[in-house]
């Protein structure tokens, strides 16, 4: 196997990595939130979970394609391959990341996807690292 058809295979390997975990991160804080599940409170997993979303929404803004799509391209090109080739997992992850549409509307959903973030940022806030535990009324 061509070295740089497998690193375009990792690379949307790791970007559908990336993605479901902004997004079924996003479900488990919901979930978590309402069940009352300790471990979505984190605040190294909400601030992971935030600026993963950000640094989408800012690329998006201004245009920026995403590094990872940029890298994967590259490496098919070097192949000899068109970005659609790839191993099966490849494939599949590939498929499943990009659906053609207007730059908008990705756009759009990315905001609104990363305004739902910032929203469960205040509704579900995460436990500073510094705090111990609620306050009492013997330790406010």
């Amino acid at each position: 196997m061509n070295s740089y058809r497998l690193l375009a295979d990792v690379i949307v390997v790791v970007h559908f990595a990336f993605v479901a975990f902004v997004v079924f991160a996003l479900l488990a804080i919901l979930v978590g939130a309402v069940l009352r599940w300790g471990w979505v409170r984190n605040f190294w997993f909400r601030v992971i979970h935030f600026l993963s979303i950000a640094l989408v929404v800012v690329q998006a803004v201004y245009g920026i394609e995403c590094p990872l799509t940029t890298c994967e391209r590259g490496f098919r090109m070097a192949a000899g391959e068109t970005p659609r080739e790839g191993a099966f997992i490849a494939r599949w992850a590939h498929d499943l990341l990009f659906y053609d549409g207007e730059p908008w509307v990705f756009t759009t959903c990315y905001c609104v996807f990363g305004g739902v973030v910032l929203l469960t940022l205040l509704l579900a806030p995460p436990r500073w690292p510094w705090k111990k535990g609620p306050p009492s009324p013997d330790n406010p």
